[in-house]
């Protein structure tokens, strides 16, 4: 199984004032082709900033990111566009769909960012949706969805560009158990078909359908003996 997220010494940190504090210590981590990760951790244990570090929305202040072998530490803004709008696919806790948009456009704007042409942007946005359950409202707007149709819509607007890579962030925080756990199935079967998935998430129940959990605290990563 090869590599397609590798994480070596990776640190970050801020500085409040004349003070430096660090967000992420000295990470290492290792994800391959259709691996699905989840890390563990409490708020304020550096979660968010490593995965937008895994992911290109952040660079290391020390250490090396490559992504499908590519050096993410070292793109430049144009570089790391690119890579942002074709390499990696996103979902956060709030699904972030435009709301005057319908499920359709939403996803087909993300493939045509990435790069295809207007009518393969479409036809891949309904395969996409009909794939995680909503070919059935397609046609509605973002308002009209409910919070696990907007999951599931973002879910699609990240895997309509076929990603190397999805990282969700928390994906499931705003959805209740059942509503939740459909999502997440979602995201195990995205990993099942051969895409590397990094997941962050407060609640060890998401983690059981994960292959390795990380434990993440004060901004160190361990992996754990075995899923919680």
């Amino acid at each position: 199984m090869p590599n397609i997220l590798v994480a070596e010494g990776v640190s970050r940190w801020f500085f409040d004032g004349p003070e430096r504090v660090a967000a992420v210590r000295e990470v290492n981590v290792r994800i391959g082709q259709g691996e699905l990760v989840a890390m563990l951790g409490p708020s304020g244990a550096g979660k968010s900033t490593l995965l937008a570090i895994c992911g290109g929305l952040d660079m290391p202040d020390q250490g090396r990111v490559t992504v499908a072998g590519q050096d993410v530490s070292s793109l430049d803004s144009v570089g790391r566009e690119k890579f942002l709008q074709r390499t990696v696919g996103w979902i956060f806790q709030d699904a972030g769909l435009l709301p005057l948009l319908t499920a359709e456009e939403n996803v087909a704007l993300a493939a045509r960012i990435a790069g295809m042409p207007k009518q393969e942007a479409r036809a891949a946005a309904l395969t996409t949706l009909e794939a995680v359950g909503l070919g059935d409202r397609a046609e509605h707007r973002g308002n009209e969805l409910s919070g696990g149709e907007l999951q599931r819509a973002a879910l699609a607007r990240a895997l309509v560009k076929n990603p190397v890579l999805v990282i969700a962030d928390e994906p499931t925080g705003q959805l209740d158990g059942h509503t939740g756990g459909a999502v997440m199935q979602l995201i195990r079967d995205a990993a099942d078909y051969g895409i590397a998935v990094l997941l962050a998430t407060h609640d060890p129940a998401v983690a059981e359908l994960a292959d390795r959990v990380l434990m993440m605290n004060d901004g160190y990563v361990r992996e754990a003996a075995r899923a919680v």
